[in-house]
């Protein structure tokens, strides 16, 4: 029965996001609708596409998973994301608004040597997007396989051709709206599911608490029980507090709003939402830690991602009742449309970053007109989404929950450096930029490589988050290469031109 329901809701939701990139493909005429949405979005319209970029299947299943089996600590680790928007509306979402136009390295070769700085921007743009893309395409495969009885290959497989669909006939139009399509249905259900447990305790958190310390005991509500390493838990939240700034599926949603001011809305709107979102899964992964109890999450999923569902079926009227199955499909649709919103976002970065600033702006040194950078992008959406379904594909099985946190650990140490030196410091040079970045990346994925997350007891490295030493590395790197190289003389003036544009706007596209 669950299955009936759960194929009746996913049919419902891929026909819904069908018509809005039907809706879209008519408004998709050149690369300014295709990469930005034509710079059309509001401030709360960006705030919610944001949101639903932002909230990926990691945040959803997985933070209530890790509050259902490790209490406090699987909290701690949703404020570093929220917290990761406070550098972001402060330091990058105004000037990056007024001074790029479709990509990250728009911004960094404005004022640098142009070819080096974009090739490299380009390179640790795929980097990220193949991480982050491998673990949700793995994760999507695994979760809509256990909720919905769809083999894992074929999940992977539908996933894989939706996005396509939206990226290549929609582009940044039909990518937004099934953001924030899939940011309202999230919000809904966790609310519902958050009110529903309140019912079951008085509407009174310290009632969930103490049900929680009698249950499981009370050190399910102190630090220490995921996270009994503190300097892995402050690499951890290196990476995630600042590696927000970097993500380029985050950075290039500000390239759709028409102001800087509308860009700074847009962060605030998507600081409340995502914020009020990690406060109500805490206590959606209490609940299941009291009402479904740690084995039966653990016995449906190790990793706990089956809390959230597994909630709603208690909630639904427990397991076997139309209402249980009812309630645990609408959650595994919107897991679903969770997914896809975010692995749509991820091709369109990964595929501005090549046809972009490696076809267009490297190999023809701009000699590329609209209509052929047009064809060009969508071609290679085409193509990172089949090579996304092949790797999704090939790496059944494989444990690679690490991948997201490595994908926030890369854009920390290679993005986050360039882009603030860029934007702040005048000295600043390509030489610094390019090299910033690369041992910035090199760094994060080598130590992950040698670090407990892959090599297990054998591991070389002993912090299974190496933001404490990748970050630090990026940044000295940018710096001290910067300092030992000489200065960019004729791009000083280029400083300045990027300051006035990047604090005031003028000079911006409209």
């Amino acid at each position: 029965m669950i299955q009936l329901f759960g194929v009746a809701l996913f049919v419902a939701i891929v026909a819904l996001t069908m018509y809005i990139t039907y809706w879209a493909s008519r408004r998709v005429r050149g690369t300014s609708e295709f990469y930005a949405a034509g710079r059309s979005l509001t401030g709360w319209q960006n705030g919610l596409a944001i949101a639903g970029d932002y909230l990926s299947a990691a945040s959803f299943l997985g933070i209530a998973g890790l509050v259902a089996l490790n209490g406090y600590d699987g909290f701690m680790y949703a404020v570093g994301w929220l917290m990761g928007y406070v550098v972001v509306l402060y330091l990058v979402a105004e000037p990056l608004r007024n001074s790029g136009k479709y990509t990250l390295a728009d911004v960094l070769s404005y004022r640098l040597q142009p070819v080096p700085t974009r090739l490299a921007a380009a390179l640790v743009t795929l980097t990220i997007s193949t991480f982050y893309m491998v673990a949700q395409m793995v994760g999507a495969g695994g979760i809509i396989q256990l909720l919905v009885g769809i083999p894992y290959e074929w999940a992977v497989v539908i996933i894989g051709v939706l996005m396509i669909v939206y990226v290549v006939f929609g582009g940044m139009i039909a990518t937004s709206w099934v953001q924030i399509v899939k940011a309202v249905l999230l919000m809904a259900g966790t609310i519902l599911i958050v009110l529903l447990v309140g019912a079951r305790f008085g509407f009174n958190p310290s009632n969930l608490f103490a049900a929680v310390a009698q249950a499981h005991g009370v050190e399910f509500l102190q630090p220490g029980k995921l996270y009994q390493n503190p300097i892995d838990l402050v690499s951890l939240g290196i990476a995630l507090i600042l590696g927000t700034a970097g993500l380029p599926h985050i950075l290039i949603r500000f390239y759709t709003v028409p102001t800087a001011q509308e860009a700074r809305k847009s962060v605030v709107w998507a600081m409340a939402i995502i914020g009020v979102f990690y406060l109500l899964i805490t206590f959606v992964g209490f609940g299941a830690m009291v009402l479904v109890g740690p084995d039966r999450i653990r016995a449906a999923d190790k990793g706990g991602n089956m809390a959230a569902p597994l909630l709603a079926e208690v909630l639904g009227g427990g397991p076997g009742t139309i209402g249980g199955e009812l309630f645990m499909s609408a959650i595994a649709a919107i897991s679903f449309a969770t997914i896809v919103a975010v692995v749509a976002g991820l091709v369109l970065a990964a595929s501005g970053a090549f046809a972009h600033d490696i076809y267009t702006n490297v190999i023809k040194r701009g000699a590329v007109d609209e209509r052929k950078q047009f064809v060009v992008a969508r071609v290679t959406a085409l193509v990172v989404g089949a090579v996304a379904i092949a790797i999704g594909i090939l790496a059944k099985g494989q444990n690679v929950a690490y991948l997201v946190a490595l994908a926030f650990a890369v854009a920390a140490s290679a993005n986050l450096p360039a882009i603030l030196f860029s934007l702040y410091w005048k000295r600043f040079n390509t030489a610094g930029a390019v090299s910033g970045m690369i041992v910035g990346a090199a760094t994060a994925v080598t130590l992950v490589m040698i670090g407990p997350s892959v090599m297990g007891k054998d591991a070389l490295f002993p912090l299974a988050n190496p933001g404490i030493v990748s970050v630090p590395a990026g940044f000295l790197t940018a710096f001290l290469v910067t300092l030992l190289t000489p200065a960019e003389a004729d791009k000083a003036t280029k400083f300045d031109e990027l300051a006035v544009r990047a604090h005031t706007g003028l000079g911006a596209e409209q």
